[in-house]
């Protein structure tokens, strides 16, 4: 769950003015301090990523695809394994499940009292 956390705070970096990007409205190339690289399309409701991580030399990818208050996402990771995450959100909650790129399923619920 953690690698999808990170791939989505990467996905909206992306598109901030403050990101080191360049590239059009749908197709930006973004680098970080670390070196790491990130290729994002985004088109209707969907949004691309690939990335290269500097630090071990590995690719990672992942589709977004969003439908009202429903994001699916699936990718692959680092390590070459498949995981894929749903997160629905509604007033005063947020509901996330899945499968992480270690064959662990997960499924948490997050309300103003906390995380569950």
């Amino acid at each position: 769950m953690k690698k999808y956390l990170f791939a989505m705070a990467i996905t909206a970096l992306a598109f901030s003015a403050n990101a080191g990007c360049y590239g059009s409205g749908s197709y930006k190339t973004c680098t970080d301090d670390s070196g790491n690289t990130y290729n994002v399309q985004r088109y209707g409701n969907t949004t691309n990523v690939q990335g290269y991580n500097a630090q071990n030399g590995t690719n990672w990818s992942q589709t977004s695809n969003t439908y009202g208050n429903t994001t699916q996402t699936y990718g692959t990771a680092g390590n070459g394994q498949n995981w894929n995450s749903t997160t629905i959100t509604s007033p005063g909650m947020t509901q996330q499940y899945g499968t992480d790129s270690r064959g662990n399923s997960f499924n948490k619920t997050c309300t103003a009292a906390g995380c569950f």
